[in-house]
């Protein structure tokens, strides 16, 4: 789908609620929020929000473009295949949950490892972009992204809800990271993803039956 096909699109704030919603609690528990609560140790935090932002509005561009193209195929397929990923993330994240509390100290250490030197200003930012963007490339938010904009028919709804759910988080990892997890249990956040995943490919299941 083009820039120019996006722009005329209709924009839902209904739609991007529900995406917001959806991908909020599935990235949470990600290793996103504890990349970014890491790099806020290493640079000042706002550089990091917005080298992480920016790395995030990337990947929701090229996730709903995709999920656009996928809209243009029958919509049977279309929704079977949505159906598929949402059950696959569900499968995903409850496998995951027992050692969510473990892989939080691994992903930390590997995080650590890789802002070793401190950066100031721009450097900062270019350097919180790329470690977010080639760490996060092809994880499970994105995918969802793109079966959400392939259900709904609507990448540019679809793209706001899921990069202001993922600008939030990111915002929270580099400003509350910390005190946050102090407070949270990742195994519960990802539990509660995966049952909002279930939900959703058990919906669009219903939606072709009645279709």
């Amino acid at each position: 789908m083009t820039p120019v096909e996006l722009a005329a699109m209709t924009f839902s704030i209904a739609t991007a609620a529900i995406v917001f919603a959806l991908i909020f609690p599935v990235e949470l528990p990600d290793k996103t929020f504890i990349a970014t609560l890491v790099l806020a140790t290493r640079y000042r935090p706002l550089l990091v929000w917005i080298g992480v932002a920016s790395a995030f509005a990337v990947q929701t561009v090229v996730a709903v473009t995709l999920g656009g193209l996928l809209a243009k195929l029958p919509h049977q397929p279309v929704q079977i295949l949505a159906a598929c990923m949402f059950a696959l993330g569900a499968v995903i994240l409850f496998r995951g949950a027992s050692a969510a509390d473990e892989e939080e100290h691994e992903v930390e250490e590997e995080f650590a490892a890789k802002v070793a030197v401190p950066e100031t200003g721009f450097r900062a930012v270019v350097a919180s972009f790329l470690i977010l963007f080639l760490a996060e490339w092809g994880d499970l938010s994105q995918l969802l992204t793109a079966s959400l904009a392939a259900k709904y028919q609507d990448p540019v709804s679809v793209g706001v809800g899921a990069f202001l759910a993922l600008a939030t988080i990111s915002a929270l990892g580099a400003a509350l990271g910390r005190q946050l997890l102090k407070r949270m249990k990742l195994a519960t956040i990802r539990r509660v993803g995966a049952s909002v995943c279930l939900l959703l490919s058990a919906l669009t299941v219903v939606e072709l039956v009645r279709g």
